[in-house]
């Protein structure tokens, strides 16, 4: 009997990809029926990228970009330089690294369902419609809209980001949901990423599931079908907090 579909949705994998194994397993993801979508942060800072990526593509996952996977995407086309932190050789020396960062190249800066909104970092106060705001982005190009997007954690009422998000900026800046959910402008939940230092969020019309997996804490999966959390503990710690 075909199981029900499921959407699957995962915390920041960053290159961690026995833990995303094991999560994986932990909700007995059956690829013909479920759906996975990673929150983004796919790649880097953990062991293995390359084997992430693999695995991701392997099993017709959707998701969006995050930061670092934009990161990636640039560095591979020479318009920035590896970092001393980065953990992406692997990726950028492979085989198959053009059919890989193809694939990653065609995720969105968001997805929209009809019950959930899905974005690495954060929404605009000002966006009336998302999909709309971040449609036909060039992944390779920075824009003030995809940097808020996959980067934003606090923001003023305006959208102004501080110059710093630590420690905590003052007023008017707080989180960018706050200011979101303030407007009530979307019944959808959002599920979100990028934001480790603050952990899990589970509030009404919100996922946080960034658990910092790379920092050696957790991988964390909402299955939104059932509004169920399954979270699996890091191996080791892979990175240093910045």
């Amino acid at each position: 009997m075909r199981a029900m579909p499921r959407r699957i949705f995962v915390g920041d994998i960053q290159g961690c990809r026995e833990e995303l194994e094991a999560l994986l397993e932990a909700v007995r993801f059956d690829p013909s029926s479920d759906a996975l979508e990673p929150v983004g942060d796919l790649v880097n800072r953990g062991p293995d990228s390359l084997g992430t990526l693999r695995l991701l593509k392997r099993l017709g996952a959707g998701g969006v970009l995050g930061n670092h996977d934009l990161h990636l995407l640039r560095v591979a086309k020479g318009l920035r330089k590896l970092r001393e932190s980065d953990t992406l050789a692997e990726v950028l020396a492979s085989d198959d690294r053009d059919e890989l960062l193809g694939w990653l190249a065609a995720r969105p800066f968001v997805k929209s369902f009809d019950d959930v909104i899905l974005v690495h970092g954060a929404l605009h106060p000002a966006w009336r419609d998302p999909l709309v705001e971040l449609a036909g982005l060039d992944p390779l190009r920075p824009d003030p809209k995809s940097d808020f997007a996959t980067r934003a954690r606090w923001c003023a009422p305006d959208g102004t980001r501080p110059e710093r998000d630590e420690p905590p900026p003052k007023p008017p800046f707080a989180p960018w949901f706050e200011h979101w959910l303030a407007t009530k402008r979307d019944p959808r939940t959002i599920v979100f990423g990028h934001w480790a230092m603050l952990g899990l969020v589970v509030r009404p019309g919100l996922r946080g599931l960034d658990t910092g997996c790379v920092w050696g804490k957790s991988l964390t999966a909402w299955i939104a079908e059932e509004d169920r959390l399954v979270q699996v503990p890091a191996r080791r710690q892979y990175a240093a907090f910045d």
